[in-house]
């Protein structure tokens, strides 16, 4: 215990010393710039641990009402700019989308991405425009998203049955850990050609691990800030830590690809996106040479937006609406007279629920998955609202803050889906930007849509929902993990009351 309370000080003062070396007196240039303003940091380490990766969201907000709507954060010697209103997001992600597509290479994100070679994580360049377009054509194009309608139809009927089940025996359903369950099979069918079961060798491992990398996505590291800083991460633990994800994580992607080496060898007929992927390894005509690791970084991007988001959208949505039980009356009211008297809401049911597309857009607009979105880093020196910002900036927009702005939104911290209600607002405005926008919008939003409302339908049209003996709707919390998609920090335990049609 003394010898690691002699490293921890030794630590201590060795850091602070390497700070010290870094402090540079400011250029002439850069005094002459007009940077937004923002708050007094601490010294050295300038804004760094004034706030938590589980709420910066919230705290951006309050920052917000003292320093308008851009201002600027020190970190350690960086610099980030945070935008929260409708018209600077419009700036960033349309007007001046070329200068700010770019992603900031961090050590959890290049480690776990396999040093920026997949899609959402890393930088801007030819290679990703090129590979966003195979994910496209192959997976996310409307007409695929259409087409695996009979998969998300199973996957919701097996859900159904799970709850019905729990129902049936009186058990309260973990609603948080089901949704999860579904979203990952139902992602996992579409994607890879097979369902990863919980009993699965490495099925609910697998999900264990995924949130332990969205933690790694977020978390802080001394080597992004600080020559050297990577002895420090040794130190505390965290470089072990990442490193142990990154190679659970890693075998898993070893399996996923040697099942589908195996199926290629035996002729079998699967061609999901994994076999294309294999397919472009040898294809000469591509104008990148993919390698095993491109294939391992999409598919992190595939396995963790394809049911993070998803599970995200449901969860926040039937909390809203057990805190709300007269929006919650009036959407199983819409579901159960649209559909009357059948077993289940299908596709075609959705396009005509105007009450329930509003609630999800309200859900959407107060509880957007990745509340900020995933940082940019500006490409070039630009000026956005009269400000300077220079080359290798980080910006990150608030989109928690953008659904919240009173300017637009009247009670905006009110869960009221009747706004949205004969409204043409849709869900790739600047007022509410729960995907993104620009080159760097979210490609798989059509995707992760169709998932979330399909489950969420039939959720709300087969069952009653209430809570657990001695909680009131008042005891609903809404605190979040930290990550960059954000899940209720509680999970969402509920019972549930089979609903029957009257005459049954």
């Amino acid at each position: 215990m003394v010898l690691l309370l002699l490293i921890a000080s030794l630590s201590s003062v060795i850091f602070f010393l390497l700070l010290l070396l870094l402090l540079l007196p400011k250029s002439k240039q850069n005094q002459a710039l007009r940077p937004p303003p923002g708050p007094r940091g601490l010294p050295l380490i300038g804004n760094m641990f004034q706030f938590k990766p589980s709420n910066s969201h919230i705290y951006f907000s309050n920052l917000g009402k003292t320093y308008g709507s851009i201002f600027t954060l020190g970190l350690m010697g960086k610099s980030m700019v945070v935008i929260q209103s409708a018209e600077l997001a419009k700036e960033v992600l349309q007007k001046q989308d070329e200068n700010f597509c770019s992603r900031p290479q961090t050590a959890g994100r290049k480690k776990l991405s396999y040093n920026g070679l997949d899609i959402a994580l890393s930088p801007y360049s030819e290679y990703l425009k090129e590979i966003k377009k195979v994910l496209v054509v192959n997976l996310l194009s409307s007409k695929n998203v259409d087409s695996f309608a009979p998969i998300r139809q199973e996957e919701v009927s097996r859900l159904i049955q799970k709850v019905s089940s729990l129902s049936f025996a009186s058990k309260t359903v973990n609603l948080s850990q089901l949704v999860l369950n579904y979203a990952a099979s139902n992602a996992s069918r579409i994607t890879f050609g097979k369902r990863y079961d919980d009993e699965d060798v490495f099925g609910s491992r697998y999900w264990s691990l995924l949130h332990e990398a969205e933690y790694m996505f977020t978390t802080f590291f001394f080597s992004d800030y600080i020559y050297l800083g990577g002895w420090i991460d040794k130190l505390t633990g965290q470089y072990s830590r990442l490193e142990k994800t990154f190679k659970d994580l890693d075998a898993i992607y070893d399996k996923i690809i040697d099942d589908h080496l195996h199926a290629i060898k035996l002729k079998s007929e699967q061609h999901d996106i994994v076999d294309v992927l294999l397919r472009l390894m040898n294809d000469t005509s591509f104008p990148f040479k993919l390698t095993i690791h491109h294939i391992k970084a999409i598919l992190m991007n595939l396995f963790s937006g394809g049911a993070n988001t998803t599970t995200a959208g449901v969860i926040w949505t039937l909390t809203e609406l057990m805190k709300n039980p007269i929006p919650m009356k009036k959407v199983q009211e819409e579901l159960r007279k649209a559909v009357l008297n059948t077993g289940c809401i299908t596709k075609l049911d959705l396009s005509k629920l105007e009450y329930f597309k509003a609630v999800i857009k309200e859900s959407l607009r107060l509880h957007p998955p990745a509340p900020l979105l995933i940082p940019r880093e500006t490409t070039r020196k630009t000026n956005i609202n009269g400000y300077d910002i220079l080359p290798k900036t980080i910006v990150v927009l608030n989109g928690w803050a953008i659904g919240r702005d009173p300017k637009y939104w009247m009670d905006p911290d009110i869960f009221m889906p009747e706004r949205f209600l004969g409204s043409s607002m849709d869900l790739m405005g600047m007022t509410m930007i729960p995907f993104g926008g620009g080159r760097r919008m979210c490609p798989a939003s059509a995707f992760g849509l169709a998932n979330l409302e399909l489950a969420l339908a039939n959720l709300l049209f087969s069952f009653d929902w209430e809570l657990p003996a001695g909680l009131n709707k008042d005891d609903i919390d809404t605190n979040v993990l930290p990550g960059l998609v954000t899940h209720k920090e509680k999970e969402l335990c509920l019972i549930a009351k089979k609903f029957e049609f009257a005459g049954k």
